[in-house]
């Protein structure tokens, strides 16, 4: 359906350029203009994507024409994939900017950092509502440039200064891998433009024939998707990114650090042809999310531990491409991106909201056997709930792991209503509130599938015995640490445990020494005192 009324679209990325942009015109040093403006122009963002998602929902994918030749050029595109990140980064964004508008006040530099986060968002937006490979390829490139700025904010910081190098050779070879894609993409079917790109490999795979060409461009797909949301080892810069204004950690779930996620989901027609590709992807991000589940819990600063916690769930997102679960990806994007923003702009009151909260402790310790029969049940519970949704291991697999990792997170609770003297009333209602949680969680993922259906390919069963032994070993690695942990607090002063503690909470030194390597390579000048 071509619209000439879509260009208006624009006007969001447009808005928020231009506040960027300019300079003289809105007040070089007019810090509450300047912001007055910014809020503005997201306030016109957001109306604009609800606007275009109830049309998305109306009609369906809509697209203008491409000004340009043979694919190439200027276009846009929007279906129910765009219309949910379009409305969702421009949501995060506009609180981001209202935030930092209060959290700014008093910072010398603060006009210049409204400035590049208009332009990084305006980056994430054209990203989004693009219609062709080669303006994605274009906008992520803008979008690494823009953020840099605002990674290097507080240049006598040198924790700072070494997140955005490791940030910035990453950035460029995951541009790298974009335009590597793009090449490949272009000589296999002679155009960059979506909706020809999507068709002419849906032929493909009813054809049942891929090119090599295919799964090298899947390939460069998946690095540039692993590199752009950092997954392991290359996570560093990202626990490192605390070094920089609160409101930055919270601009990076609008659209940056899932933007791999993105583009997986965008080009899933594509990546979803290789299946080496997607094997890749579920292992490297099964390995990230227990890793970064594991050291995330054993973190003391607050924003570092949520810095893991993003690393873990950029995994999870991951293993559900993986899996072929891209509708239960986009879930997890849009979830996860919302509760991390409000944790990272509230975690300076965490604190305060601990000690209100605070009640004394049962002082019951569960039993390790009771433990085990609470882990057992609550994959019972994840099984049968499964079965009723149909969305068991074989047919379902990246829903099913999602879900039993999610149902574990409660083992701690069954473990506490079966322990010393269990009573009848608090067991039941417990076993109600897992499957309850369960059937929340099954009824949502469904809701996603048939909503987004004439978007991503179909999800498939589980394609043999890897796929099962991926999710297998993921459920049982997390049922292990739930275990762990129920385990370690009655050896907490054993020494074996203390050292590992000591080693898991320094992330097993994979950043310390991805930091030797960038020092090495890019050695950082003695940073000046900065005078009083």
């Amino acid at each position: 359906m071509v619209s000439v009324n879509l260009w208006l679209v624009l006007l969001g990325p447009a808005g928020l350029f231009c506040v960027g942009a300019l300079g003289q015109i809105l007040g070089r040093n007019d810090a509450p203009r300047r912001n007055r403006f910014a809020i503005a122009a997201g306030v016109v963002a957001l109306g604009l994507a609800l606007a275009t998602a109830l049309r998305v929902a109306e009609a369906g994918t809509v697209r203008t024409g491409t000004i340009g030749a043979g694919g190439i050029g200027f276009s846009l595109y929007l279906d129910s994939i765009s219309a949910t990140m379009f409305c969702l980064v421009s949501f995060v964004g506009l609180v981001v900017i209202n935030y930092s508008r209060n959290y700014m006040e008093g910072d010398p530099r603060r006009v210049a950092f409204t400035r590049f986060l208009c332009l990084t968002l305006s980056a994430i937006l054209l990203v989004i509502i693009s219609g062709n490979l080669l303006q994605l390829a274009l906008a992520w490139c803008a979008t690494s440039v823009a953020l840099h700025e605002l990674l290097v904010f507080y240049p006598e910081r040198p924790a700072a200064i070494i997140a955005a190098r490791k940030k910035f050779i990453a950035s460029r070879v995951s541009e790298a891998c974009v335009l590597g894609s793009l090449v490949l993409l272009y000589r296999q079917f002679g155009t960059l433009d979506y909706s020809t790109l999507f068709a002419r490999a849906d032929a493909l795979r009813a054809a049942g024939a891929v090119p090599h060409a295919m799964h090298y461009a899947a390939l460069l797909l998946v690095g540039a998707a692993l590199l752009k949301s950092a997954q392991f080892p290359l996570h560093g810069w990202l626990i490192e990114v605390m070094e920089t204004p609160t409101p930055v950690s919270a601009l990076l779930h609008a659209g940056i650090i899932n933007a791999g996620g993105f583009l997986l989901l965008r080009l899933s027609h594509v990546v979803s042809l290789s299946l080496p590709s997607l094997d890749a992807l579920a292992i490297i991000g099964g390995v990230t999310a227990l890793f970064g589940s594991v050291v995330m819990l054993t973190q003391t600063s607050i924003k570092v531990s949520l810095a893991y916690s993003t690393i873990a769930q950029m995994g999870f997102m991951m293993l559900e491409c993986g899996l072929g679960a891209f509708s239960a990806a986009l879930l997890h994007i849009v979830a996860h991106s919302v509760y991390k923003a409000h944790a990272f702009l509230s975690s300076g009151s965490v604190i305060d909201i601990a000690r209100a909260a605070w009640t004394p402790s049962p002082g019951g310790k569960p039993h390790p056997f009771r433990m085990i029969i609470a882990i057992a049940g609550v994959l019972l519970i994840t099984f049968a709930v499964s079965v009723i949704f149909g969305a068991t291991l074989q047919q379902r697999p990246g829903v099913f792991a999602l879900a039993a990792v999610l149902l574990l997170g409660l083992t701690h609770l069954v473990a506490n209503g079966i322990d010393e003297r269990p009573n009848l009333y608090v067991v039941v209602r417990t076993i109600v509130l897992a499957a309850g949680t369960a059937c929340v969680y099954f009824g949502l993922q469904l809701a996603a599938e048939r909503l987004l259906a004439g978007s991503l390919p179909p999800s498939p069963a589980a394609r043999g015995a890897l796929d099962i032994g991926i999710v297998s070993a993921v459920i049982l690695s997390f049922a292990t640490m739930i275990f762990l942990q129920g385990l370690v607090p009655r050896h907490a002063r054993a020494p074996k445990w203390q050292a590992l503690y000591a080693h898991v909470a320094n992330g097993f030194y994979v950043n310390t020494i991805a930091n030797r390597l960038v020092l090495r390579l890019w050695p950082t000048p003695p940073v000046a005192p900065v005078p009083p």
